[in-house]
């Protein structure tokens, strides 16, 4: 059965209630394609990889997508303003940076059976890998939010086995 045509200001006048901390999003379709609104702000650590592409257009304010280039393992920042929209390739680490007030939608494939998405930790010191969690996605929102959280709650999964540095949970205050 066809659903009907969501009126995205009207859903965000009276769903933004939805969009809580610490991942901000709410699934809106959940089909072959998974669309999901996304606000801000968010206090993220962890870089998202998953095996399918994923489409970011970013409706108000702008965001920053942090990632970790595949091509030679660089770490960028890719600014998506208002009105833009960015392709992401598959298995490419990213983590988005939303602000306050903004709001972006996102599109990812569903995910093939076997597929493993993963959440990665990276030291703010030495850039090693900290930790990493895998699991099959079925519902993106929840599973995030449940491996997010259990590694804040895990000291020994957030100290670096290169520096001994401890990784953070929440994104550093920016220095003055």
């Amino acid at each position: 059965m066809l659903g009907t045509p969501l009126n995205l200001p009207k859903w965000l006048e009276e769903n933004s209630h939805l969009l809580k901390p610490p991942i901000n999003n709410y699934c809106v379709y959940n089909d072959d394609v998974t669309v999901m609104i996304v606000g801000g702000p968010n206090a993220r650590t962890d870089y998202h990889i998953n095996e399918t592409s994923e489409w970011f257009y970013q409706y108000k304010g702008a965001m920053l997508l942090k990632v970790v280039d595949p091509a030679d393992n660089s770490f960028r920042d890719i600014s998506i303003g208002e009105g833009e929209m960015f392709l992401l390739p598959p298995n490419t680490p990213h983590n988005p940076v939303r602000f306050a007030d903004t709001v972006g939608i996102v599109l990812e494939q569903k995910r093939p059976a076997g597929s493993q998405d993963r959440l990665r930790w990276y030291c703010q010191a030495c850039r090693s890998v900290v930790h990493e969690k895998s699991f099959h996605c079925t519902d993106l929102g929840s599973q995030i939010k449940e491996a997010v959280n259990g590694f804040r709650d895990d000291e020994g999964a957030r100290r670096c086995g290169n520096c001994g540095e401890l990784a953070d949970v929440v994104p550093r205050a920016k220095e003055s």
